[in-house]
């Protein structure tokens, strides 16, 4: 016996189906209204004892100056976009210890500054060089900082003039001084407050090693590694208002590239961020972006899409902010050590001599760099000084802070090795000097894995061994920094 369906209707009064739709409506309305609408204090929180204090100040160049990050610039800055700025977040636990994080618009930190102002913050506020972390969020669009012998981009890499140099000179003196009262300020300025942790996502960076029939090239790979997190860290004032966000992305700073200072996607994020929260200081420091670029980013809309990425950014952290953050409390603990890296075995003077033939005028300039370092010295380097530093938070956050332009490889492996607290990994911090290349960038090739080390005057590439150098180092560090915890 077969079985037929039936099929019945049922019809409801339309007054009921719009009065139910209407309903929905306004509870969405109130539902927005609520999350979006309004400024939200910060939840509750476990109180700990804490004192915050930030400060800001313009570095935006007075004059006209040649610009850092481009090869291919012909001229130097025509105004700005808007101001570049470096700013500091001093916070103090109940045990006193205190920490420094100064963040700037500039391509990078050279390490005469991190060393001249570590002496100078030890020698007025007693602050260890381990408590002091210094970022740059490596705009493209900022003034080119005078040369020294670890240095990226100098003068040398433009072939500036002795007026551009001197010029850069004043400049970089000038910087140090205002970084100087800068981290004073925020000193002076501490004052009660509460600290929470959260992270969102944002979707802009992608991975710029294209595999090519010529080997790796600069092009968007998407499926390439990338890391979307967003860390924040939120400090509120005792009565739960917000003073300050220090937010981090994994991405390089290079939407734009023309001859307008300008602080780019990080900027713009900023500038949104302490728009939408009168009083507030933010704070950007850039993650392990080495192999990330800002996509799109194409001419002549470049300017647009350095504004949208900032304001997909400040929506990522807005989101954050909002959230149910995970306090942070004490005590801070901080360390910084050098590991020496190995470079791999350096050309032959034979073969410096031939390269000093090139047409090409890097080519031509690394030869002479290194050929000047063998007869002044008698050989060329074959380690350099690396920076790691690390700071704990009790066991509520672990921030690890690398120097130079490092990969991608090395924030997710970190975060995946390091159990326990959030861990926050950002690159460009301390010293600025070239590309930090994981184990697969180096066998691969391509600019990251040594070809950018033609615009500096080391030898490079590393040797196999960088990756296990860095990441041994940092494991290290990290026992040191992180609480023991109660049974």
């Amino acid at each position: 016996m077969s079985k037929r369906k039936v099929n019945i209707s049922v019809r409801r009064p339309v007054t009921l189906n719009w009065v139910l739709a209407l309903c929905l409506i306004a509870v969405a309305g109130l539902t927005y209204q609520k999350a979006v609408g309004q400024p939200r204090a910060a939840p509750e929180m476990p109180q700990e004892k804490w004192k915050a204090g930030a400060a800001s100040v313009v570095i935006t160049p007075e004059q006209s100056m040649w610009m850092a990050g481009y090869a291919a610039r012909t001229k130097p800055s025509e105004g700005k976009v808007n101001d570049l700025r470096a700013k500091a977040l001093a916070l103090e636990d109940a045990q006193s210890n205190r920490l420094v994080i100064v963040t700037v618009d500039l391509l990078g930190i050279p390490r005469y500054l991190r060393d001249w102002l570590e002496g100078q913050v030890n020698e007025r506020y007693k602050l260890p060089p381990e408590n002091l972390l210094l970022n740059a969020s490596h705009t493209h669009c900022g003034p080119a900082i005078m040369e020294t012998d670890y240095s990226i981009y100098g003068d040398s890499f433009y072939g500036l003039s002795p007026e551009e140099i001197q010029q850069s000179k004043q400049y970089a003196e000038s910087l140090q001084k205002k970084l100087l009262e800068l981290i004073g300020q925020a000193v002076d300025n501490l004052s009660e407050a509460r600290l929470g942790y959260a992270h969102a996502r944002a979707g802009f960076a992608m991975n710029r090693r294209l595999k090519t029939e010529r080997g790796y090239q600069i092009g968007p790979n998407p499926d390439g590694p990338v890391d979307h997190d967003v860390p924040v860290l939120r400090v509120d004032s005792a009565d739960g208002k917000l003073r300050a966000v220090l937010f981090g992305y994994a991405c390089h700073n290079t939407t734009l590239n023309f001859c307008k200072f300008c602080g780019d996607y990080a900027g713009f994020a900023q500038q949104y961020i302490e728009e939408a929260h009168p009083g507030t200081t933010a704070l950007f420091v850039i993650g392990c972006g080495g192999d990330q670029n800002p996509y799109p980013r194409e001419e002549p809309r470049n300017l647009d899409y350095s504004m949208q990425h900032g304001r997909a950014l400040a929506n990522a952290v807005e989101a954050a902010i909002i959230s149910n953050p995970r306090p942070v409390r004490g005590p801070i603990r901080a360390a910084i050590e050098q590991t020496m890296l190995e470079f791999a075995a350096p050309p032959s003077k034979e073969q410096l001599e031939q390269q000093k033939k090139s047409e090409n005028k890097y080519e031509r300039r690394h030869a002479e760099t290194l050929l000047n370092e063998l007869q002044q010295k008698g050989k060329i380097r074959t380690t350099y000084p690396y920076l790691i530093q690390v700071v704990g938070f009790g066991n509520d956050l672990t921030m690890v802070a690398l120097a130079g332009e490092v990969v991608v490889d090395y924030s997710l492996r970190l975060k995946a090795e390091l159990a326990g607290s959030p861990v926050w990994v950002a690159g460009y911090c301390n010293d600025v000097f070239g590309y930090i290349p994981s184990l697969r960038i180096l066998n691969e090739g391509g600019y990251e894995g040594g070809g950018a080390m033609l615009y500096t005057p080391l030898p490079g590439p590393f040797a196999p061994s960088v990756e296990k150098q860095v990441i041994d180092k940092v494991h290290e560090l990290v026992k040191k920094v992180r609480a023991p915890r109660s049974n």
